[in-house]
């Protein structure tokens, strides 16, 4: 159980890392023994982690003269590892999470309406434009996640940005699966245009209370998908 939580806790760094730019796409992974040694983990830890990056479609491996480990960020993920693991997870989870999330999120969007500057107020605005006219469930992916993320930069904290990094990379695909509805849809563009309005108006709190009242809405979504997910499992064991 220890070696699987290192597993899982090494794969969300190394997502971070992905989301952040620090490995780029197309880069080359060093061989797995010095890669293990460089992090400070067993190489099987890393074998597990560098998994669950491919499930995810973040790495590809390449056999032959020329092979190896890659970065690659599918344009269009498929949904199944998503939906497994909004299956697998529990509802308390869902809540921890949501509890993080809360924290962050929050925060982030009341510091950024603090200290946010005028360049960094026209790319949130405009990431609101890009949720609401993506056409594709990767494109509403990229830019959910970025909104948080440019949020975060907003605030001028490091470790914010970091935390809000790492919240979308294991949440936002479970929230963009193909059974969100249109009317969810247009809810969370809603609520991202509050936010970023509110940013923009330099008020505060309605700036985190719009944060709040969002994250408290992604968790019904996740939630509801969840049970739904666990019912249709159990309907399709008794047939």
């Amino acid at each position: 159980m220890a070696s699987a939580n290192r597993a899982d806790e090494l794969a969300a760094r190394l997502t971070e890392a992905i989301h952040l730019g620090l490995l780029a796409d197309g880069e080359q992974l060093p061989p797995e023994t010095e890669f293990a040694h460089q992090l400070g983990v067993a190489t099987m830890t890393l074998r597990d982690s560098i998994s669950t990056l491919r499930d995810r479609g973040l790495v590809e491996t390449r056999r032959g003269r020329n092979g190896g480990t890659f970065i690659k960020r599918s344009l269009e993920p498929a949904p199944e590892p998503d939906l497994e693991r909004l299956a697998r997870i529990s509802v308390a989870a869902l809540r921890d999470l949501a509890d993080e999330q809360l924290a962050i999120t929050g925060l982030s969007a009341r510091l950024a309406a603090q200290r946010a500057a005028p360049q960094s107020v026209r790319r949130i605005l405009g990431m609101v434009d890009q949720i609401s006219t993506a056409a594709s469930r990767g494109a509403r992916i990229k830019a959910d996640s970025r909104f948080h993320i440019e949020v975060a930069i907003a605030t001028r904290s490091e470790r914010l940005v970091r935390r809000e990094v790492a919240l979308q990379a294991e949440t936002v695909g479970m929230l963009w699966l193909p059974h969100l509805e249109g009317a969810e849809a247009s809810e969370i563009v809603t609520e991202h245009h509050e936010i970023a309005e509110a940013i923009a108006a330099e008020e505060a709190e309605a700036a985190q209370h719009a944060a709040e009242r969002h994250v408290r809405a992604n968790l019904r979504r996740l939630t509801t998908a969840h049970l739904r997910l666990i019912e249709d499992d159990t309907l399709e064991e008794a047939r």
